[in-house]
């Protein structure tokens, strides 16, 4: 929310909002300027544009980076941008290089090195910085507060408001204290509206505001469909003699087919810290795959498994990753706001990266909010931020490797890959135009599962607790939390469908899609089926959200500071 002062509206909703009330005007202006200071901000190398300009974050988790998990690899480009004076602070959370970058194709019982020069140079990670990316927003959360932005976590926004002529002016959070009846417990508390001149939404892939706006506004009529990954991540304490700091390794294939795209990231770092994670991308056909298992089998792989000797995991997680990329973003201004980062489809699937687009698109939408409203702007479209990121580093980063995902999903791991690398060396050998050709995505997610009668089901190993897991226990390594008597925030459009469509035609594959446990099948005494849903286990992945294949789940927000607390993730 950016105004001048980004007042609540109180006339018409009984909504209210208590602000906290800070100091006189003139000491809050020079605290912020001695910040800015500190942090070498200065208009046109990032930072704060106007320190007078207020600006309102609400965080739906119980603190920033509470929700977010990735890798991470991060490219220091848009704290660079933001931040120019960040390496002088001694709290920074980039602690290590990269030193190392290992490229592997697997196989059941082996291995091979990809050459590191076959590589484009866009893949080359030397450079980069591994570490948490929940600590990195943590950080960026104190740096902004100290600046005079307004964070209010532990809220989350829930619904859109729009004035009479359908100009988005702000967001309302969803009520506290509602029961699983639907009525008011003894804890009820309204929710309150925020208004400003301009909404930025910044809610991650599939965000449940932004999927409405999208809707509402046809922003997507002309892209390709918003394609996606779910990547699952364990962060394990390994012992001193098998940690590499600094060392970064991907790889491709085994455990999944040729036709199943996907691969694994393993991350050393910091203190006998390694990042684990595998990533399998959500056009998968094969009704009966569960990533989740593909996971826990990758960590068996001979290659692989060595590294988690005498280690113990410490936390789990999942998360939806929009793959889509360039010819995937839908357009990116409404009357009265923008969506930035993984909200408008920033990542690079090549690369694995999308933080460092996310907070270039934050600046872009900051430098456009900042002129109109200088200009006596309000509600309308910021266009200039549209034009900034179709023009600039974010679309330098997305456009030459815009056809590895189709390329992939076309052709398979195999061929695909050699083919999308050599895409992007053209890419890079002539830049912007590379082989002049931009290929679609064709079919969504959810529109790429065979029958149940056409797929082979897939034999899981069980867990043997060491190395592999089960979900449940894998969802407690997440702190995940919800008030139980609460509505279930993963809402039905239809109840009959589950059990009636999706489980003979599909075998209900929300059993075994979610990386979390919440959907089962459940068989009454009298041989009845029964779809259960076990909203306290969710860890806000949303991949339900966007792999049912009758479309017929639909993720919103439950109250505020539920879900999962991810611990350095």
């Amino acid at each position: 929310m950016l105004d001048h002062d980004c007042a609540p509206d109180l006339s018409n909703s009984g909504r209210t909002l208590e602000r906290i009330e800070g100091r006189a005007d003139d000491d809050r202006r020079a605290e912020r300027a001695a910040a800015a200071r500190r942090h070498g901000v200065r208009r046109g190398g990032g930072g704060q544009i106007n320190p007078d300009l207020s600006v309102v974050v609400l965080e739906k988790g119980s603190e920033v980076g509470a929700h977010i998990l990735s890798g991470a690899v991060v490219d220091p480009i848009g704290v660079d941008k933001l931040l120019p004076g960040w390496r002088e602070e001694a709290d920074h959370p980039f602690k290590t290089e990269v030193t190392a970058d290992h490229f592997l194709f697997l196989g059941p019982a082996g291995e091979i090195r990809l050459p590191n020069l076959g590589m484009p140079p866009l893949m080359n990670n030397h450079g980069n910085y591994i570490g948490s990316l929940g600590n990195l927003c943590r950080w960026l959360g104190e740096q902004a507060a100290e600046l005079g932005v307004e964070v209010y976590p532990g809220f989350a926004a829930s619904e859109v408001l729009y004035d009479e002529e359908n100009r988005v002016v702000g967001v309302a959070t969803g009520d506290m204290g509602i029961g699983r009846d639907g009525k008011p417990t003894d804890n009820f508390t309204r929710g309150m509206e925020l208004r400003g001149k301009y909404t930025v939404i910044a809610e991650g892939a599939r965000g449940s505001l932004a999927k409405q706006l999208i809707a509402r506004f046809a922003l997507d009529g002309d892209s390709e469909p918003q394609k996606y990954g779910i990547g699952l991540k364990e962060l394990w304490e390994v012992a001193p003699e098998k940690h590499q700091p600094g060392l970064v390794q991907h790889t491709l294939g085994w455990p999944l087919d040729d036709a199943t795209g996907g691969g694994s990231f393993l991350y050393h770092y910091g203190e006998n810290l390694v990042a684990v994670g595998f990533v399998v991308h959500l056009n998968y056909q094969n009704p009966y795959l569960a990533p989740f298992e593909e996971f826990q089998r990758f960590k068996t792989h001979p290659a692989i498994r060595d590294v988690f000797a005498g280690g113990k995991r410490i936390a789990y997680g999942a998360r939806a990753i929009t793959e889509g990329g360039w010819q995937s973003i839908p357009k990116l201004t409404f009357p009265g706001g923008v969506l930035v980062g993984c909200s408008a489809g920033f990542v690079n699937v090549p690369r694995i990266k999308g933080s460092h687009n996310a907070i270039l698109s934050g600046i872009h939408a900051a430098e456009a909010a900042f002129e109109a409203i200088v200009a006596g702007r309000s509600h309308d479209q910021l266009t200039t931020y549209e034009r900034a990121v179709r023009t600039g580093p974010i679309a330098r980063d997305l456009k030459p490797v815009r056809n590895a995902k189709p390329l992939l999903s076309r052709f398979g791991t195999r061929i695909g890959t050699f083919l999308s690398g050599a895409d992007m060396w053209f890419n890079t050998i002539i830049p912007g135009i590379g082989l002049g050709y931009t290929l679609k995505h064709r079919k969504p997610d959810y529109a790429t599962l065979k029958r149940a009668s056409q797929a082979q089901k897939i034999e899981y190993p069980r867990p043997d607790g060491v190395l592999t897991f089960d979900r449940l226990t894998s969802v407690s390594f997440s702190a995940t939390n919800h008030e139980e008597n609460q509505p279930i925030h993963l809402t039905l459009k239809d109840p009959s469908i589950p059990i009636a469509h999706n489980l003979p035609e599909y075998a209900e594959p929300a059993q075994r899609y979610c990386p979390a446990g919440v959907y089962e099948v459940v068989e009454e005494a009298d041989g009845k089926k029964r779809f259960q849903i076990n909203a306290q286990n969710c860890v806000h992945c949303k991949t339900c959200d966007i792999k049912d294949p009758a479309q017929n789940i639909n993720w919103v927000v439950p109250e505020g500071g539920g879900g999962p607390n991810y611990p350095g993730m």
